[in-house]
């Protein structure tokens, strides 16, 4: 591929934050939520790098070419044929880092639709497949950058192509009436530490109950939200974790106790309860967290990424 034209006008994108897993649906399901952070940049004639953070991870993350957000602006550019000497990027997070709500799939999904944006032509060279699975490759699953991407509930899943992993996905149309409830906890856990408190196998009949309530989600969020309670039941990954985050798995089993469809969000801490309940009952779901968690309702993101 010859090197790429650059388009001189910056270029803003806002990305939803996500939930992964949703329970049962390990490393599969995703689900966008309207939870927004923004990304601007522009191709510079000089060589240099300024980037500027403010909200979430501002004064944290690396101002440098270690910014997530930059990685994958060169590996769009990369893919495209080639880099701008300059960049001047503004990211304002409103995303939590940490918290299982998807912060590095949207600054990976950010950084490779603001890549392409600022080539031109760019979005003849590369795909939204070929993004995702560019976006595959830097997170390492495909579950929080395919709901990122295209919004809305998405179930990922790998296939063998020229002898190598190519993700793909299919993105489902949520039910209107189903919103989220997050409860957020002030200290973050680390995804590859939540990871690494994963079993090599588990029960065969914990295995038979997760694949059959896995295969009910898909129906429970795009016609029967009457199902959730049983699709967000997991026995393949969460208690394994609980020990990493203790006061989350107590406050799923709280809950669900009384009924709700709660999970771990993603690698966690935070906590995703999904519902149909009217103002009233929002207001009484908002304190079950107590003080310990930050109880922010939020809506579906029926669209991913998306130029603005």
């Amino acid at each position: 591929m010859s090197k790429p034209t650059f388009k001189a006008k910056p270029m803003q994108v806002q990305v939803p934050a996500s939930s992964a897993n949703l329970g049962p649906g390990f490393d599969a399901f995703g689900l966008a939520l309207a939870m927004h952070d923004r990304y601007v940049a522009q191709v510079l004639d000089d060589v240099m790098l300024d980037i500027d953070v403010t909200g979430e991870g501002a004064g944290e993350v690396p101002l440098n070419e270690k910014n997530l957000l930059v990685k994958a602006m060169y590996k769009g550019f990369d893919y495209l044929g080639g880099r701008p000497k300059g960049l001047a990027i503004r990211a304002l997070n409103v995303n939590p880092h940490g918290r299982g709500l998807g912060s590095s799939a949207s600054a990976i999904i950010g950084g490779l639709v603001l890549a392409r944006a600022l080539v031109l032509n760019g979005e003849d060279h590369m795909s939204d497949i070929q993004l995702l699975s560019l976006a595959t490759d830097m997170e390492g699953h495909p579950d929080n950058v395919s709901a990122a991407l295209f919004g809305g509930a998405t179930i990922s899943w790998f296939e063998s192509e020229k002898h190598k992993a190519s993700a793909h996905c299919v993105r489902l149309n949520v039910d209107p009436r189903i919103q989220a409830m997050a409860y957020i906890p002030a200290k973050a856990v680390a995804t590859s530490k939540a990871r690494k408190m994963l079993p090599d196998s588990i029960p065969f009949a914990d295995a038979v109950t997760n694949s059959r309530n896995a295969s009910l989600m898909s129906h429970a969020l795009t016609t029967r939200p009457d199902l959730l309670f049983t699709a967000t039941e997991d026995f393949l990954h969460q208690s394994y974790r609980a020990d990493a985050m203790p006061e989350s798995f107590a406050l799923v089993q709280k809950l669900r106790g009384a009924g709700v469809a709660a999970f771990i969000s993603g690698a966690g801490p935070t906590v995703l309860a999904l519902h149909t309940a009217d103002q009233r009952e929002v207001e009484e779901l908002k304190l079950a967290g107590g003080k310990a968690f930050e109880a922010t309702p939020l809506e579906i993101a029926s669209r991913g990424a998306v130029l603005l």
